[in-house]
């Protein structure tokens, strides 16, 4: 939990990843075309993504990936960052967290 907490805190915004995963591709791609350079950690390809997997099931992540932090807080995952990117508050956040500077 104490690794999950520090690798989120580290950048404007971090997403905890699998490489082989079709929503986390596509949330990856929408921070990137947002203008985001966000901190990817690749569960599956970490000696210590499946601790890190059961870390961020016990914060609320369900499914685990793609789980998204902004400003060191969780967002969610794809369902929670497709709302917040429909309704205007993703881009909203991303400013207060210093991720894009529009």
């Amino acid at each position: 939990m104490d690794r999950v907490s520090r690798l989120a805190s580290q950048k404007a915004v971090a997403i905890f990843s699998k490489s082989s995963c079709c929503m986390c591709h596509a949330i990856k791609r929408l921070f990137y075309e947002l203008g985001v350079s966000p901190a990817i950690y690749e569960l599956d390809e970490d000696s210590r993504g499946r601790e890190m997997e059961w870390a961020l099931l016990r914060l609320g992540c369900n499914p685990s990936v793609p789980a998204v932090f902004i400003g060191g807080k969780l967002v969610g995952s794809a369902n929670e960052v497709m709302t917040l990117h429909l309704n205007g508050s993703l881009t909203r956040m991303l400013k207060d967290a210093g991720a894009i500077w529009l």
